[in-house]
């Protein structure tokens, strides 16, 4: 199969063979569906207005694994406005609630001579080794994942991630949604802990973005937290190739194996 998804109908679409995830294979990995909830919220604005307003964060609470199969997507508009709307994305697995997705759409104005980031740059892609993603973990859809990375120590460390294959067949889907579609397995790429001697997985993905990246690769400086009592975090400056993009933040459930 050439993508991670396929259209059934407007609100339905079917999860192909490359989804499945790296803590059971014989679930859906949640990264390339929140870059279908991303490419439904963007599909829905675009049917609505045509005013140009910004993703500018995107909050997703994972509530449940899904099988690899049929999904179903609803979005409504929770705060409509003419310069600022709040729009929701629900995934549902055989009437089953998933994943909600609550994004912020926000007009943009010219602030091109004031623009500036506190965020500081890390080396490109091109200036990385080359590594594989899915070493380490299980399912296939990290391996259809290039990547590079700069392991600083266990926890820490500078990556860039980008999709191989299509979100959606025979669509095309923005370079929000397709960097989006990866971000969840930033959670992964630097582990603190390897995944045989505890799992972490993630609770929510959070992202803001004060600039739309303008490349398929994305860069993560990573630092991953863990606290005294089993709950962690995965914190990231984004990277586009032309510089810093936003910041993720995953809460983790760490749970030590005998």
């Amino acid at each position: 199969m050439s993508a991670y998804f396929e259209r059934l109908s407007p609100t339905r679409f079917r999860a192909t063979e490359q989804t499945r995830g790296a803590w059971d294979p014989t679930q859906m990995h949640v990264a390339p569906v929140i870059g279908q909830l991303t490419h439904a919220i963007e599909a829905d604005r675009d049917s609505r207005r045509d005013d140009g307003h910004a993703l500018t964060r995107l909050s997703v609470d994972i509530l449940g694994t899904m099988p690899v199969g049929e999904l179903d997507v609803d979005v409504r508009v929770l705060r409509a406005g003419r310069t600022i709307e709040l729009v929701e994305a629900t995934l549902t697995h055989a009437g089953r609630a998933a994943l909600v997705a609550r994004a912020w759409l926000q007009q943009t104005y010219d602030t091109a001579a004031v623009q500036w980031t506190g965020i500081a740059p890390i080396p490109g892609p091109d200036e990385l080794e080359p590594f594989e993603p899915a070493t380490g973990w299980a399912g296939t859809f990290a391996r259809t994942i290039e990547g590079r990375r700069r392991l600083i120590e266990p926890g820490r460390g500078q990556v860039w991630l980008k999709l191989r294959l299509p979100l959606l067949e025979g669509e095309p889907v923005s370079t929000t949604a397709q960097v989006l579609g990866v971000a969840d397995i930033a959670n992964g790429m630097t582990p603190r802990l390897a995944p045989d001697a505890a799992s972490y997985p993630n609770l929510d993905l959070t992202v803001h973005l004060f600039r739309a990246p303008a490349t398929p690769w994305v860069g993560f400086d990573i630092a991953v937290s863990i606290g005294a009592d089993g709950v962690g975090l995965t914190r990231a400056a984004m990277h586009d190739v032309h510089g810093p993009i936003g910041t993720s933040a995953q809460v983790l459930t760490v749970r030590m194996h005998a």
